[in-house]
């Protein structure tokens, strides 16, 4: 399970340029990874027939889930930090690319959190976008590529 998790998520980056960059999805990956060592190790025996079965699959998005709302938290947490310091700045394609993979509750959280972002409006209008985005291809994925016959 974590060698298929590694394969998927490096592959990602591998394929995706700007994801090659973005080093929160590099966390992201790496905690999604060492999540499912130690889900493979402690808590589930996933034998290497059962790498695709929906048991598998639904781990690793549940897993990317937590993560990347957790990834994209911390990003705007070191953007806020970066901001009041006047220092480096995370760009906001680099946010928006964590929203779209699925970081857009940590996103939401984040902002109210830190209050940031909250007041630009360019920012605001693609940041909706991208859950737009992620709805869009979560549905296609859900009639067209068969997965609504697992659930």
């Amino acid at each position: 399970m974590t060698i298929a998790f590694t394969f998927i998520l490096i592959g990602l980056a591998a394929v995706v340029f700007p994801l090659r960059r973005n080093r929160f999805y590099l966390l992201n990956a790496a905690l999604v990874i060492g999540l499912s060592y130690i889900a493979e190790h402690y808590w589930f025996r996933i034998s290497a027939a059962n790498l695709l079965s929906v048991k598998t699959i639904m781990l690793f998005v549940v897993f990317h889930v937590i993560c990347i709302n957790f990834t994209t938290f911390i990003a705007y947490g070191v953007d806020k930090r970066a901001a009041v310091n006047h220092q480096w700045r995370i760009p906001e394609n680099d946010l928006h690319m964590l929203e779209f993979l699925g970081g857009w509750i940590g996103a939401f959280i984040a902002q109210r959190f830190f209050h940031h972002k909250t007041s630009k409006k360019s920012f605001q209008n693609i940041y909706f976008l991208m859950i737009v985005m992620e709805i869009a291809v979560l549905w296609f994925l859900y009639n067209y590529l068969g997965l609504s016959r697992f659930f």
